[in-house]
Protein backbone atom coordinates (compact mmCIF):
# COMPACT_ATOMS: atom_id res chain seq x y z
CA UNK A 1 0.00 0.00 0.00
CA UNK A 2 1.34 3.41 -1.01
CA UNK A 3 2.34 5.82 1.72
CA UNK A 4 0.84 9.30 1.89
CA UNK A 5 4.14 10.86 0.83
CA UNK A 6 4.41 8.56 -2.21
CA UNK A 7 0.81 9.29 -3.18
CA UNK A 8 1.35 13.02 -3.02
CA UNK A 9 4.53 12.71 -5.06
CA UNK A 10 2.69 10.74 -7.78
CA UNK A 11 -0.07 13.36 -7.79
CA UNK A 12 2.45 16.15 -8.29
CA UNK A 13 4.09 14.24 -11.16
CA UNK A 14 0.69 13.62 -12.79
CA UNK A 15 -0.24 17.30 -12.57
CA UNK A 16 3.11 18.29 -14.05
CA UNK A 17 2.69 15.89 -16.95
CA UNK A 18 -0.82 17.15 -17.70
CA UNK A 19 0.37 20.77 -17.49
CA UNK A 20 3.28 19.98 -19.80
CA UNK A 21 0.99 18.44 -22.37
CA UNK A 22 -1.33 21.47 -22.20
CA UNK A 23 1.58 23.89 -22.59
CA UNK A 24 2.97 21.86 -25.49
CA UNK A 25 -0.29 21.79 -27.44
CA UNK A 26 -1.74 25.23 -26.65
CA UNK A 27 0.63 27.33 -28.82
CA UNK A 28 0.13 24.98 -31.76
CA UNK A 29 -3.62 25.29 -31.51
CA UNK A 30 -3.37 29.08 -31.42
CA UNK A 31 -1.06 29.26 -34.44
CA UNK A 32 -3.29 26.99 -36.52
CA UNK A 33 -6.38 29.07 -35.79
CA UNK A 34 -4.67 32.25 -37.05
CA UNK A 35 -3.73 30.96 -40.51
CA UNK A 36 -7.13 31.63 -42.09
CA UNK A 37 -6.69 35.38 -42.49
CA UNK A 38 -5.64 35.05 -46.12
CA UNK A 39 -8.34 32.71 -47.33
CA UNK A 40 -9.74 32.99 -50.85
CA UNK A 41 -12.89 34.93 -49.80
CA UNK A 42 -10.71 37.60 -48.15
CA UNK A 43 -8.81 38.15 -51.39
CA UNK A 44 -12.03 38.31 -53.39
CA UNK A 45 -13.50 40.89 -51.01
CA UNK A 46 -10.32 42.95 -51.07
CA UNK A 47 -10.24 43.05 -54.86
CA UNK A 48 -13.96 43.71 -55.18
CA UNK A 49 -13.62 46.64 -52.80
CA UNK A 50 -11.92 48.48 -55.68
CA UNK A 51 -15.32 48.35 -57.46
CA UNK A 52 -15.01 50.17 -60.80
CA UNK A 53 -11.26 50.39 -61.19
CA UNK A 54 -10.51 53.38 -63.44
CA UNK A 55 -7.09 52.65 -64.87
CA UNK A 56 -6.77 54.90 -67.95
CA UNK A 57 -8.14 58.27 -69.04
CA UNK A 58 -7.90 59.92 -72.47
CA UNK A 59 -8.40 63.62 -73.21
CA UNK A 60 -9.95 63.86 -76.69
CA UNK A 61 -10.78 66.76 -79.00
CA UNK A 62 -12.80 66.45 -82.22
CA UNK A 63 -14.66 68.64 -84.67
CA UNK A 64 -18.25 67.44 -85.13
CA UNK A 65 -20.04 68.38 -88.35
CA UNK A 66 -23.79 67.74 -88.23
CA UNK A 67 -25.97 68.64 -91.20
CA UNK A 68 -29.71 68.32 -91.64
CA UNK A 69 -30.22 68.21 -95.41
CA UNK A 70 -33.64 69.23 -96.67
CA UNK A 71 -35.29 69.31 -100.08
CA UNK A 72 -38.07 71.56 -101.35
CA UNK A 73 -40.27 71.73 -104.41
CA UNK A 74 -40.19 67.97 -105.04
CA UNK A 75 -36.43 67.84 -104.66
CA UNK A 76 -35.65 70.70 -106.99
CA UNK A 77 -34.25 72.87 -104.19
CA UNK A 78 -31.63 71.54 -101.77
CA UNK A 79 -31.09 73.29 -98.46
CA UNK A 80 -29.53 72.46 -95.14
CA UNK A 81 -29.32 73.38 -91.48
CA UNK A 82 -25.78 72.77 -90.22
CA UNK A 83 -23.59 73.10 -87.15
CA UNK A 84 -19.85 72.73 -86.60
CA UNK A 85 -19.01 71.85 -82.99
CA UNK A 86 -15.53 71.71 -81.46
CA UNK A 87 -15.96 68.93 -78.91
CA UNK A 88 -13.60 68.43 -75.95
CA UNK A 89 -14.09 65.54 -73.57
CA UNK A 90 -12.67 62.80 -71.39
CA UNK A 91 -12.95 59.05 -71.90
CA UNK A 92 -12.28 56.83 -68.89
CA UNK A 93 -11.64 53.10 -69.16
CA UNK A 94 -11.02 50.38 -66.61
CA UNK A 95 -12.40 47.20 -65.12
CA UNK A 96 -15.74 46.61 -63.43
CA UNK A 97 -14.66 44.36 -60.55
CA UNK A 98 -18.25 43.68 -59.52
CA UNK A 99 -18.15 41.15 -62.39
CA UNK A 100 -15.36 39.22 -60.65
CA UNK A 101 -16.40 35.60 -60.09
CA UNK A 102 -15.29 33.28 -57.29
CA UNK A 103 -13.56 31.04 -59.80
CA UNK A 104 -11.47 33.98 -60.99
CA UNK A 105 -9.44 33.96 -57.79
CA UNK A 106 -7.18 31.04 -56.91
CA UNK A 107 -4.82 31.35 -53.95
CA UNK A 108 -2.53 29.10 -51.95
CA UNK A 109 -1.79 30.80 -48.60
CA UNK A 110 0.73 28.12 -47.63
CA UNK A 111 2.87 28.76 -50.70
CA UNK A 112 2.05 32.46 -50.94
CA UNK A 113 0.76 32.19 -54.51
CA UNK A 114 -2.27 33.86 -56.09
CA UNK A 115 -3.75 33.94 -59.59
CA UNK A 116 -6.41 36.52 -60.45
CA UNK A 117 -8.42 36.62 -63.67
CA UNK A 118 -9.97 40.05 -64.25
CA UNK A 119 -13.02 40.92 -66.34
CA UNK A 120 -12.17 42.57 -69.68
CA UNK A 121 -11.40 46.29 -69.72
CA UNK A 122 -14.27 48.50 -70.88
CA UNK A 123 -15.07 52.18 -71.32
CA UNK A 124 -16.55 53.25 -67.99
CA UNK A 125 -17.57 56.78 -68.93
CA UNK A 126 -17.42 59.41 -71.66
CA UNK A 127 -17.83 62.99 -70.49
CA UNK A 128 -18.15 65.99 -72.75
CA UNK A 129 -16.57 69.12 -71.28
CA UNK A 130 -19.36 71.61 -71.92
CA UNK A 131 -17.29 74.56 -70.74
CA UNK A 132 -14.51 73.87 -73.26
CA UNK A 133 -16.71 72.61 -76.12
CA UNK A 134 -18.02 75.34 -78.37
CA UNK A 135 -19.92 75.96 -81.58
CA UNK A 136 -17.55 77.05 -84.34
CA UNK A 137 -20.24 77.69 -86.95
CA UNK A 138 -24.04 77.52 -87.16
CA UNK A 139 -25.60 78.07 -90.58
CA UNK A 140 -29.14 77.74 -91.86
CA UNK A 141 -29.87 78.21 -95.56
CA UNK A 142 -32.46 80.80 -96.53
CA UNK A 143 -35.21 78.31 -97.29
CA UNK A 144 -34.19 75.66 -94.75
CA UNK A 145 -36.02 74.91 -91.53
CA UNK A 146 -33.89 75.68 -88.49
CA UNK A 147 -33.75 72.85 -85.92
CA UNK A 148 -33.18 74.19 -82.43
CA UNK A 149 -32.13 70.74 -81.19
CA UNK A 150 -29.29 70.46 -83.72
CA UNK A 151 -26.65 71.42 -81.13
CA UNK A 152 -27.96 68.78 -78.71
CA UNK A 153 -27.73 66.20 -81.48
CA UNK A 154 -24.19 67.33 -82.21
CA UNK A 155 -23.19 66.91 -78.57
CA UNK A 156 -24.62 63.39 -78.44
CA UNK A 157 -22.71 62.53 -81.59
CA UNK A 158 -19.60 64.05 -80.02
CA UNK A 159 -19.80 61.69 -77.02
CA UNK A 160 -20.16 58.70 -79.33
CA UNK A 161 -17.25 59.66 -81.56
CA UNK A 162 -15.01 60.62 -78.63
CA UNK A 163 -15.44 57.12 -77.22
CA UNK A 164 -14.75 55.52 -80.59
CA UNK A 165 -11.65 57.66 -81.05
CA UNK A 166 -10.32 56.59 -77.64
CA UNK A 167 -10.94 52.91 -78.40
CA UNK A 168 -9.15 53.20 -81.72
CA UNK A 169 -6.32 54.94 -79.86
CA UNK A 170 -5.77 51.88 -77.65
CA UNK A 171 -7.38 53.00 -74.40
CA UNK A 172 -8.72 49.52 -73.58
CA UNK A 173 -5.32 47.86 -73.89
CA UNK A 174 -3.68 50.46 -71.67
CA UNK A 175 -6.52 50.17 -69.16
CA UNK A 176 -6.06 46.39 -69.06
CA UNK A 177 -2.32 46.62 -68.39
CA UNK A 178 -2.74 49.25 -65.66
CA UNK A 179 -5.58 47.34 -63.98
CA UNK A 180 -3.51 44.16 -63.85
CA UNK A 181 -0.61 46.04 -62.26
CA UNK A 182 -2.87 47.69 -59.68
CA UNK A 183 -4.57 44.46 -58.63
CA UNK A 184 -1.24 42.61 -58.49
CA UNK A 185 0.14 45.27 -56.14
CA UNK A 186 -2.95 45.01 -53.95
CA UNK A 187 -2.74 41.21 -53.65
CA UNK A 188 0.99 41.40 -52.87
CA UNK A 189 0.18 43.82 -50.06
CA UNK A 190 -1.98 41.04 -48.56
CA UNK A 191 1.12 38.91 -48.16
CA UNK A 192 1.27 36.91 -51.40
CA UNK A 193 4.72 36.90 -52.97
CA UNK A 194 3.98 35.05 -56.22
CA UNK A 195 1.06 36.84 -57.91
CA UNK A 196 -0.21 36.40 -61.46
CA UNK A 197 -2.95 38.67 -62.82
CA UNK A 198 -4.48 38.16 -66.27
CA UNK A 199 -7.64 39.37 -68.00
CA UNK A 200 -10.47 37.46 -69.59
CA UNK A 201 -11.09 37.89 -73.30
CA UNK A 202 -13.80 40.34 -74.21
CA UNK A 203 -17.22 38.90 -73.42
CA UNK A 204 -19.13 37.87 -76.56
CA UNK A 205 -22.10 40.06 -77.39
Amino acid sequence: MLSLRTGLWLLVVLVAVVAGIAIFWLPRGQSVSSTGVRSTPSVIVAVRDLARLESMEYHVERVIDVRDRQSLLFGLVKTQDAILLVAVGTVTAGVDLSLLRDGDVAVDPARGTARITLPPAVVLSTRLDNERSWVYARTTDLLAKRHEDLESRARLEAERTLQQTAIEGGILERARVNAERTVAALVRSLGYADVTVVSRAEDPR
